[in-house]
C-alpha cells in the first residue's frame, strides 16, 4: 500500500479524535482539524488509525479501503489546527489523497490524565447521582461553555399523559456541583436536585 499506510485492525478502544483537513506545505504533512481543544494524545501517540472520509463529505475516495495504520514522524500546533509529518508520506500530491480521513487513536495511548482531570470520552456512559442518591441519568454527551465544561444528561421521565420521555438536563462540571467522579465505579456524583 503506497503513502506509507499499512492495512490494520482498529483497535477495540479506539476513539476518533480528528480528521485530516487537507495537505499542508509541499513535503507532505498533513494538517488536523483535531475534536479537542488540547490535542495532547495526537502528539503523544506515535501510530494514528484512519478511515475513510463520509462519502457525503468526500465522495469517490479510493486511497484505501476498511482501516490503515499510519507512523507518525512528528506532530506540532500550528495556529488553530495540527499539522503532522507522516513516515513514507512525502509529497503534497500523496497527503491530499488523505483529506477528509478520520482519524482514530487507541484509547490507551493517550497520556495519563493530571489529578481531578478527565477525558471527556472517560466520563460519557457515566451514571449520575447526587448526594442523597438521587439518579439524575446518565452522561451522554458534553459541551465546552467557554470557562468550563458541562455534563449533558439524559433521563427517562414520565410525561402528564403516562408516557415516557427521554429528556435532558445540564449540569456545570466544576468543583462547586461536582462532588466525586468515580470512572471504575462508573459514577458522578453531584450536589444537584433533580427539579433544578
Amino acid at each position: 500500500m503506497s503513502l506509507g499506510l499499512k492495512p490494520s485492525a482498529l483497535p477495540d478502544d479506539a476513539i476518533e479524535v480528528g480528521r485530516i483537513l487537507d495537505a499542508w506545505g509541499v513535503k507532505g504533512w498533513l494538517k488536523i482539524l483535531p475534536h479537542s481543544t488540547a490535542p495532547d494524545a495526537l502528539f503523544s501517540s506515535k501510530t494514528w488509525f484512519l478511515q475513510a472520509p463520509d462519502a457525503k463529505f468526500r465522495p469517490g475516495f479510493k486511497a484505501f479501503t476498511g482501516t490503515v495504520s499510519l507512523a507518525v514522524e512528528e506532530s506540532k500546533v500550528h495556529s488553530d489546527s495540527v499539522v503532522a509529518k507522516i513516515i513514507g508520506l512525502d509529497d503534497r500530491t500523496a497527503a491530499e489523497e488523505l483529506r477528509g480521513c478520520r482519524i482514530f487513536l487507541s484509547r490507551s495511548s493517550f497520556p495519563a490524565a493530571s489529578t481531578d482531570e478527565y477525558y471527556w470520552v472517560d466520563l460519557i456512559g457515566l451514571n449520575v447521582v447526587n448526594r442523597e442518591g438521587v439518579a439524575l441519568g446518565q452522561v451522554r454527551d458534553l459541551m465546552a461553555t467557554g470557562p468550563h465544561s458541562v455534563l449533558c444528561v439524559e433521563y427517562t421521565a414520565i410525561q402528564e399523559d403516562g408516557t415516557s420521555a427521554t429528556l435532558e438536563r445540564m449540569i456545570p462540571f466544576v468543583a462547586v456541583y461536582v462532588d466525586a467522579v468515580d470512572i471504575p465505579g462508573k459514577r458522578i456524583t453531584v450536589d444537584w436536585q433533580p427539579d433544578y
